[in-house]
């Protein structure tokens, strides 16, 4: 099976374009998978939750065999190290919670399929070629949106967490592809909450109010890039650096 595979995704001019396939499907797939897993279809049909474990892992197979050996690392690591967040996050500080009271199998995939698609786009040519205008672009549309659900709809959470990500940001020098990563992450947060897959609760650590979802939750999956980085470059030396 693995050999059969490997040989279909053998080209590595059909790769680059089977990568980019998956990337631009992304928010196609995560409409059907997450609404398949949603409350209301389980409501009116059954419980869809197997069927998206399946097409989130098949998804998660077929893009990783479509990618660069160091994006194959990148997600093959992500997959664990989301798991770790999901436990902490999760069940450990209880931030949300999904509409059962176990994680999710197809949870772990999906973050490495919404990193790998973020990571995509942030190689295009029309990105690249015009890295330093997205920067503004991208800075001032974040940051207005941080400013937008803090004010109203009291979301404190956002505005504090909001506001660490553009430390973050300021680090890494404004990297697109932390920019891309956030965006496939707004994404799949609203096609999740609206879904009711799952919730984030209104005031996080009895502290900071929260919005459903708090756009600030992009933070937390940069930091999670740091991370992801280190533990790749421990895999292989001087590998590429994010």
């Amino acid at each position: 099976m693995y050999k059969t595979v490997t040989v279909l995704f053998d080209n590595k001019t059909n790769n680059e374009s089977l990568k980019i396939f998956f990337a631009a499907l992304f928010p196609l797939f995560t409409l059907l998978a997450l609404g398949i897993d949603s409350v209301a279809f389980a409501k009116c049909y059954f419980d869809g939750r197997t069927l998206t474990n399946i097409l989130a892992i098949a998804y998660f197979i077929l893009f990783f065999f479509a990618s660069q050996s160091y994006l194959r690392k990148l997600m093959f690591c992500m997959v664990f190290l989301s798991y770790i967040g999901e436990l902490i996050f999760c069940k450990l500080l209880g931030m949300y919670h999904y509409r059962t009271n176990f994680i999710p199998l197809y949870v772990p995939f999906g973050h490495a399929i919404v990193y790998a698609s973020g990571f995509v786009l942030s190689e295009s040519s029309f990105l690249i070629k015009k890295d330093a205008f997205f920067k503004k672009i991208f800075s001032f549309g974040f940051a207005l949106l941080f400013l937008v659900v803090g004010i109203f709809l009291k979301d404190v959470f956002s505005l504090i967490f909001g506001l660490l990500f553009f430390v973050l940001m300021k680090r890494k020098k404004g990297q697109i592809l932390y920019y891309t990563i956030a965006l496939c992450v707004i994404f799949i947060e609203l096609v999740g909450t609206y879904f009711k897959c799952w919730t984030w609760i209104p005031k996080t650590f009895d502290l900071f109010p929260a919005a459903n979802p708090p756009m600030g939750a992009v933070f937390f999956y940069a930091g999670g890039d740091v991370i992801l980085v280190k533990i790749v470059s421990l895999w292989k030396p001087n590998v590429q650096q994010s």
